[in-house]
């Protein structure tokens, strides 16, 4: 077991970067990085909530018809069957865990 599986994520401007850090049959937990200007479309997992932990930088977080600009370190939890997605509007790398549970 590795404590520290933080991996290294370098997106060029407009680009998401993905990794996946852990994955069971009761979770799955991705790393993401977005240059400035990208984005990840809304979208919705309607059997899992999906939590996102802001890790660096700044989001503009959609949630459903509303939007927030969330800023590391920060939480936002997106219950099932809600849309949900995140887009980087600074100049600077944000990065962000997305955890979804249950897996199945």
């Amino acid at each position: 077991m590795s404590l520290d599986c933080y991996p290294d994520l370098a997106p060029e401007t407009g680009e998401v970067v993905t990794e996946e850090l852990y994955y069971s049959p009761d979770e799955l937990v991705k790393a993401f990085a977005l240059g400035p200007g990208a984005e990840v479309e809304p979208h919705e997992h309607g059997d899992q909530t999906n939590t996102f932990h802001v890790l660096e930088g700044e989001l503009v977080v959609v949630q459903g018809d509303s939007e927030e600009v969330v800023e590391a370190p920060g939480v936002v939890v997106h219950e099932r069957g809600v849309a949900h997605g995140a887009r980087n509007e600074s100049d600077d790398v944000a990065v962000f865990t997305a955890t979804m549970a249950p897996m199945g």
